[in-house]
């Protein structure tokens, strides 16, 4: 048995993590996988060369490095039966949220709410095409992959086209207020999943709040928050345009690593 660490300097929330897993847990060589997204780092457990599994996570374009393979005495790994039934609440709750911001983000004429909705989204796919690979072969999952990948990838670029058409044109100032009101309750929904995801990690992962801060969704809600404002205080709807436009960017490369597990 071997025991190898990875850095994956762009694994910043669990979304990024069951990305990993569903590229590289199904590989026969592969034992076990331990994941600390505070300090970016993936230890795994396998048997023969890492040459097969390096690659793979490579193909992920996540930022990884190799930092070190051992040889270790450890065989014996502990099974989280409670994965499934916690994959299944974030999954819910991403869900919803995309369902609520998609909804109040055309009513406010939103375009950061209507992405940030498509990154819900993006995060939704991914919780439930982890739990559907559970059981299921590899080649259904990568199938699966596909389809999920070009989906968002295709919302994406609708988004893309309407914020250029509404910087082309004259488009009524969003309602700030809703933009930052849904915001905060997408910036508690973020962070209730991350806290019910600590539960499938080792006991190190207790310690793991601050990961909480350093999300790409966090920050996301954030970002809308503060257009918001400008809205607001501009009068103008060029914040919302600009903060829709990044996320949609972030939600077409969350797509293309979707596309690689295919």
């Amino acid at each position: 048995m071997y025991k190898t660490e990875f850095k994956i300097s762009k694994m910043d929330c669990p979304s990024e993590e069951n990305l990993i897993r569903m590229k590289i847990e199904h590989l026969a060589v592969v034992k076990s996988l331990e994941f600390d997204i505070r300090q970016r780092k993936l230890t795994v457990f396998h048997l023969d060369s890492i040459e097969q599994i390096e690659q793979s996570i490579l193909e992920l374009n996540l930022g990884s490095k190799h930092i070190f393979t051992e040889s270790t005495q450890q065989t014996n790994f502990a099974e989280n039966t409670n994965q499934k039934k916690l994959l299944w609440q974030v999954l819910i709750i991403n869900f919803a949220f995309f369902l609520i911001e998609i909804t109040t983000g055309i009513i406010s004429k939103s375009m950061g709410l209507v992405a940030d909705s498509l990154d819900m989204l993006s995060d939704a796919i991914v919780y439930g095409m982890s739990l559907f690979a559970v059981g299921g072969s590899i080649l259904l999952k990568k199938r699966v992959a596909k389809m999920a990948g070009y989906f968002q990838m295709t919302l994406a670029f609708l988004g893309l086209l309407e914020v250029v058409r509404r910087f082309l044109g004259f488009e009524q100032v969003p309602d700030f207020s809703m933009m930052i009101y849904i915001s905060i309750f997408a910036l508690i929904a973020n962070t209730l999943s991350l806290s019910i995801l600590q539960k499938t990690k080792s006991k190190e992962a207790h310690i793991r709040a601050s990961m909480i801060f350093t999300s790409n969704d966090i920050i996301i809600n954030i970002g809308v928050i503060v257009a918001g404002v400008l809205v607001h205080w501009l009068q103008s709807s060029i914040p919302d345009l600009v903060v829709g436009i990044i996320i949609f960017l972030l939600v077409v490369q969350g797509a293309i690593r979707i596309l690689k597990l295919g």
